[in-house]
C-alpha cells in the first residue's frame, strides 16, 4: 500500500480540500439534472436475504419449509427471508502514471474523479454503500464500502490526489482483490484507459478471463477514460515521446503525413478491439472522451439498462 498523501503546508491542504467540494457540489447538482431516478430503476437490491425458520402454519407457501429443521425437531419449520434492497457499488480505479495525463484543462483521473463522485453520489442517495479501490500495476488503496456525504468526498479526494507508488497497471491484479474483499454481489465499476501496454494475445486473454470471473460474480461496468490527444499526433515535426508508465522514449516524425495516419489508425483499432472484447462477455463498456461532453452517454447508459432489465 501506499503512503498517505503529503500536504505540504496549511494552505496546501485547504486548497485540496476546497477543490474537493467544489466538484462534490458539481457532482451533486449533475445527479439532481440528470440522474435523478434513473439510478434507482437500474440498480436495485437483488434477491433476498435468509431471516430466520419458525413453526409452519397453514396458508405458507411448502416450497420455503426447511426439511433440515423439520426432520430435527419433528415440527414442519419454515425459511423467512427479508428483501435484500442495499447494494454495494464499488469503484476500481486506475491511478497508473498515464491516468495524470491530459491534453485540455483535466487529466484522465480528474475525469475519473468526477465520474465516480457522481454515481457515489447517486448511490448514497440510494442508500447504498460504496467502496474504492486505487491500483496501478497493485493495489494501492482499498477504503471499505460505506455512506454519507463525508465518504463520498473522501473517495473523490482520494481519486485526486493520492499518490501511487508504482507507475503500470494490471486490471487482472485489481480484480483479484475485488473478488477477495467484496463476498456479496456487488456493481463494479472498473475505470481505466485500458491501454494494454504488452498486447500479447495471451496478456488480452488473461485480462478477458479475469473480467468473465468477476462479472459471474458481481455486475461489471468497464468506465474507459481517454483523452482526444491519444488517438493522434500533432504535425509539429520530430518530437520525441516518453511512455509515462514504462519510461521508453521514442522519437517521432510527425510532420510525416504516413506516420500520422499510422498512428490514428493504430490507436482507433486498439480503442475499438478492447470494447469488444469486453463487451463479448456481457460487460457494458462506456467511453468517455477527456473534455467532452460525457453526461449524455452516462444518462443513455441508465436508459439502455433499464429497457434492458425492464
Amino acid at each position: 500500500m501506499s503512503t498517505p498523501i503529503p500536504i505540504e503546508d496549511e494552505q496546501r491542504a485547504a486548497e485540496i480540500l476546497g477543490r474537493v467540494r467544489r466538484m462534490e457540489v458539481r457532482t451533486s447538482r449533475l445527479v439532481d439534472d440528470s440522474l435523478a431516478g434513473r439510478y434507482a430503476s437500474v440498480f436495485k437490491g437483488r434477491g433476498m436475504d435468509f431471516d430466520r425458520v419458525r413453526n409452519y402454519v397453514p396458508g405458507d407457501d411448502v416450497r420455503t419449509i426447511d426439511w433440515n429443521v423439520t426432520a430435527r425437531t419433528g415440527d414442519p419449520h419454515v425459511k423467512l427471508f427479508t428483501e435484500e434492497r442495499e447494494l454495494t457499488i464499488l469503484f476500481v480505479i486506475d491511478v497508473s502514471a498515464s491516468s495524470d495525463f491530459g491534453s485540455v484543462e483535466d487529466s484522465k483521473r480528474e475525469l475519473a474523479a468526477e465520474a465516480a463522485g457522481i454515481l457515489a453520489a447517486s448511490a448514497i442517495r440510494n442508500r447504498d454503500k460504496v467502496g474504492l479501490i486505487l491500483f496501478s500495476d497493485d493495489v494501492e488503496l482499498y477504503i471499505p464500502p460505506g455512506k454519507g456525504r463525508m465518504h463520498i468526498m473522501r473517495i473523490i479526494r482520494e481519486t485526486l490526489y493520492f499518490q501511487p507508488e508504482h507507475r503500470g497497471t494490471d486490471i487482472a491484479k485489481a480484480l483479484d482483490f475485488a473478488n477477495q474483499v467484496t463476498h456479496r454481489r456487488s456493481v463494479i465499476f472498473l475505470v481505466s484507459d485500458f491501454i494494454i501496454r504488452n498486447p500479447l494475445e495471451d496478456n488480452i486473454n488473461k485480462l478477458r478471463a479475469k473480467l468473465q470471473v468477476s462479472n459471474r460474480r458481481h455486475d461489471v461496468i468497464a468506465l474507459s477514460v481517454t483523452d482526444p490527444s491519444e488517438d493522434s499526433l500533432p504535425n509539429v515535426g520530430r518530437i520525441r515521446i516518453e511512455d509515462s508508465e514504462t519510461g521508453q522514449v521514442v522519437e517521432i516524425d510527425t510532420g510525416n503525413p504516413r506516420i500520422r495516419d499510422a498512428y490514428a489508425t493504430q490507436s482507433r483499432t486498439r480503442r475499438e478491439t478492447t470494447a469488444k472484447r469486453i463487451r463479448t462477455l456481457g460487460i457494458d463498456f462506456l467511453e468517455f472522451i477527456n473534455g467532452e461532453n460525457w453526461m449524455p452517454r452516462l444518462v443513455s447508459f441508465f436508459q439502455n439498462r433499464r429497457q434492458r432489465s425492464g
